[in-house]
């Protein structure tokens, strides 16, 4: 094993002992987290608005700081935008993470201080590589090269001054890599960070097809779509016959079930290994820390204060919110977070189920909105619906009901979104009710707009009208008609999908 190896192994065992701590100590990690929080940000515009200088306990904070959107925080994140500082959180921000857009923002914009960068982001970064260690100490992870994919990111036109810079997280990131990583990965950052990504994947397939590649991280999507080019490229049958010492994708962004049967086409073999992550453009929460269980371990020493929204609560004018010491296994909670960024208080958009307490650990259970991110794309149901009404206005349709769904990657076949409606009065063409859908999705998503691009990851949706009465006798198969139940707009698989397509099927044979 290569001195490297044994070097870069031992300082990662180092970390896997703090983790530990927070372990073994959840709750007093996280109280005395919020406290230097709120101490950090006692002077900020935010901090003296709620008077964070004078809190005391958790009680106090909950009491008077209020639980925020996107759009709750966003004109004091349009103001750090365009260069003012010292408003959600003291020390400069010169970088910001953009991500798909809310109901009124095509995208929002999370600031990335140095603290969220180097206490969160990068931390969980070098623990994924602790606990793998742990997980598997005879690897040789660190004999070769780390392949990962970024995004890009661009001078930031608000500020006049030039001085910061938004793009996504994952570039954002890259732009601020250690020696010891940049040292470490795969491709050279100047094809890591391009803006044309079809460029950039053809590059990084040439490149990275001659390095010694040990290990994978990035979003399923946009791997499988490198893989795919590196094995065309090569002529090879498999990637083990390109990279012969890779072991492990640590993968993160959408569900990766539905990708796991394609990689092991690409990747056979018992060697390869697989880590999910959960991590987002606002910081970096949960790890898979054990070999036999796809649950990831909630980190609680980043810089990150967790509370959580009952989900039988959600929709209701005040539910409650519970700190981590409160949670049960087996329920579902919308997270609320507090981070070293300045989100105080911040519904993050996501939901968890707690599959155990001792120590805390996680699956992401869904959205609090029904949504599709099978690609990263992150489509909710406000685009959804305007991106319909679009289409009915354009062309003069009128429809009763949808639903929508991915159609999954398989093999060479690329993914994309496949809607089921039925229509009441029916386009004159349903092509252009279709380039329709799909460019007004485009217009108000900035994530699908870039999985739409060049049809490199996401082609052009995929419409299946169907007869009138469908849904209805959908909905009265499942027990749902009446009340408040509704058609699901959107799923994240294909569970609605399929079942309707199938009744369908049955009902015309």
């Amino acid at each position: 094993m290569s001195l490297k190896n044994t070097l870069l192994t031992w300082v990662m065992k180092r970390r896997f002992t703090e983790v530990e701590h927070f372990m073994n100590n959840p709750i007093e990690v996280q109280q005395d987290l919020l406290v230097k929080l709120l101490d950090k940000a006692k002077k900020t515009e935010y901090g003296k608005k709620y008077e964070f200088e004078s809190m005391a306990s958790y009680d106090t904070f909950s009491q008077r700081v209020p639980v925020a959107g996107y759009e709750d925080l966003f004109p004091y994140i349009d103001r750090l935008l365009k260069g003012e500082q010292n408003i959600l959180w003291p020390t400069e921000t010169k970088w910001f993470s953009k991500s798909s857009g809310t109901t009124s923002q095509r995208s929002k914009f999370i600031p990335v201080p140095p603290e969220a960068i180097d206490d969160c982001h990068y931390k969980g970064g070098k623990d994924m590589l602790a606990i793998y260690i742990n997980n598997y100490p005879d690897t040789k992870i660190f004999t070769g090269k780390a392949l990962g994919i970024g995004g890009s990111h661009q001078q930031n036109p608000m500020n006049k001054n030039g001085k910061s810079h938004f793009g996504d997280v994952s570039a954002v990131l890259m732009e601020h890599l250690p020696w010891w990583a940049e040292w470490q990965r795969t491709p050279s950052l100047d094809i890591a960070l391009m803006d044309d990504w079809e460029v950039k994947i053809d590059k990084m397939a040439k490149v990275t097809a001659k390095e010694n590649v040990t290990s994978l991280s990035g979003v399923p999507t946009w791997m499988l779509v490198l893989l795919q080019r590196i094995l065309d490229n090569t002529g090879k049958e498999n990637l083990l016959e390109v990279w012969p010492n890779l072991e492990v994708f640590m993968h993160g962004a959408v569900a990766f079930q539905p990708y796991r049967p394609i990689f092991e086409k690409l990747i056979p073999g018992s060697q390869m290994r697989y880590v999910d992550t959960y991590n987002a453009s606002e910081g970096f929460f949960g790890i898979q820390d054990q070999v036999d269980s796809d649950e990831m371990l909630l980190m609680l020493d980043y810089g990150i204060f967790y509370e959580f929204i009952p989900m039988e609560q959600w929709g209701q004018p005040n539910p409650q919110v519970i700190p981590l010491e409160q949670v049960q296994t087996g329920k579902n909670y919308a997270m609320v977070i507090t981070t070293n960024a300045g989100l105080w208080r911040y519904l993050i958009g996501d939901t968890v189920r707690f599959t155990n307490t001792s120590p805390y650990r996680i699956k992401i259970s869904g959205r609090t909105k029904h949504f599709i991110n099978a690609f990263g794309e992150e489509v909710i149901i406000e685009n959804a619906e305007k991106a319909i009404s679009a289409a009915c206005q354009a062309t003069g349709a009128i429809i009763d009901n949808f639903t929508a769904g991915p159609r999954y990657l398989d093999g060479k076949t690329k993914g994309c979104h496949e809607w089921v409606i039925e229509f009441q009065n029916p386009p004159g063409s349903l092509e252009q009710f279709t380039q329709l859908l799909d460019s007004t999705l485009r217009e108000i998503n900035s994530d699908y707009d870039a999985k739409r691009y060049k049809d490199i990851a996401l082609t052009q949706p995929s419409i299946v009208a169907v007869p009138a009465g469908t849904f209805y006798e959908w909905m009265k198969k499942r027990g749902k008609l009446g009340g408040q139940n509704k058609v699901p707009r959107l799923s994240n698989d294909r569970t609605y999908l399929d079942d309707i397509l199938e009744m369908v099927q049955q009902t015309t044979n």
